[in-house]
């Protein structure tokens, strides 16, 4: 919920998603539009946009659908004006974009790594130097900020996405301290594990491999849900998947290994797995194919349970292991 001015509470029913034209952006505009209000769409993609749209508007939401790079940041101003003139104001942006690419540092060429920088990072903070304004002018509003896994710990084979997501989480810490004069103004992160999405085939790929993601992965609904939880119970930061839980607990005892453990288990996948054609994917152009909100990478839900439960074990072992070795203070030292 929202507060008001005066002090009572109001729905989130003024939406502004950005990445909205497949995956996670598309579930959580279904997801609010089930709510009613208005959303207003935005992606590269004016098309698929279109179609995420018309089921919006099947499901009671009025949508407003603006084509656009958020690495542009004088298009994201205007956007952000034209949010707030067809809803009046604006309750909750979610800030969603997200693109990668997947090999080694050196094998990716620079201006993939810089493209990536710029969607991922740059397109958050032109977000949220566009709509802040807005939300100080009406005294209240929700910024999201999707990051992710990536955020938490490094990535191995996707250097530029993880420096991309751990830019995010510093970002977003200082706006929260900013934004502290501001009590109806919330800053919100929210971190998956992986996440069952188009985003994975969508992905440059420098590899020459298959490109998979390890179980247990989660769908993107859940995501969405607990995005639109965000918008009635704003919190700070919100770690979805046992994997994020893992990850967020381990890496202040022990970071490089983490990341060794990372690289070592990617390289003996890709040292097995299928050839595949070396392509840039969706960092310059949008994709041909118009995505949906699933990836198809997720398995029955039997397996899925033994993987959750193997990582659970695997976790609790790990975290139990670095405890042990990680060296005590001496009484008196």
């Amino acid at each position: 919920m929202n507060k008001s001015r005066g002090g009572t509470r109001t729905p989130c029913t003024h939406i502004v998603i950005t990445g909205a034209s497949s995956g996670i952006g598309q579930a959580t505009a279904q997801a609010f539009a089930a709510r009613g209000g208005k959303l207003v769409l935005a992606a590269r993609d004016g098309e698929a946009l279109e179609a995420v749209a018309e089921t919006c508007r099947r499901a009671g939401a009025e949508v407003l659908v603006v084509p656009l790079d958020v690495a542009d940041a004088d298009a994201v101003r205007q956007l952000a004006r034209s949010a707030r003139d067809f809803c009046g104001s604006i309750d909750l942006w979610f800030s969603n974009v997200g693109v990668g690419a997947v090999g080694k540092f050196v094998d990716v060429p620079i201006e993939v790594h810089e493209r990536t920088i710029r969607s991922n990072l740059i397109g958050h903070m032109n977000d949220a130097h566009a709509v802040l304004p807005i939300f100080m002018a009406q005294r209240h509003g929700i910024f999201v900020n999707m990051i992710s896994l990536g955020g938490l710990a490094g990535t191995p084979y996707a250097a530029a996405y993880g420096a991309s997501k751990f830019g995010l989480r510093g970002f977003s810490e200082a706006l929260r301290a900013e934004m502290t004069e501001w009590p109806d103004i919330h800053i919100c992160d929210v971190y998956p594990a992986f996440v069952d999405t188009p985003a994975l085939r969508h992905a440059g790929n420098y590899t020459g491999k298959a490109l998979t993601a390890p179980p247990p992965i989660l769908d993107p609904r859940r995501v969405a849900a607990a995005v639109v939880r965000l918008a009635d119970r704003p919190r700070g930061s919100l770690l979805l998947g046992t994997p994020t839980w893992a990850v967020r607990f381990a890496h202040p005892f022990a970071p490089s290994l983490l990341s060794r453990i990372g690289n070592l288990a990617f390289g003996r996948y890709f040292a097995s797995a299928e050839r595949a054609p070396v392509t840039r994917g969706n960092l310059f152009d949008p994709p041909r194919d118009s995505g949906g909100i699933d990836g198809g990478f997720r398995k029955p839900a039997t397996k899925r349970r033994k993987a959750a439960l193997a990582t659970g074990a695997g976790v609790a072992a790990g975290v139990l292991l670095l405890g042990l070795l990680t060296p005590r203070r001496q009484p008196g030292r």
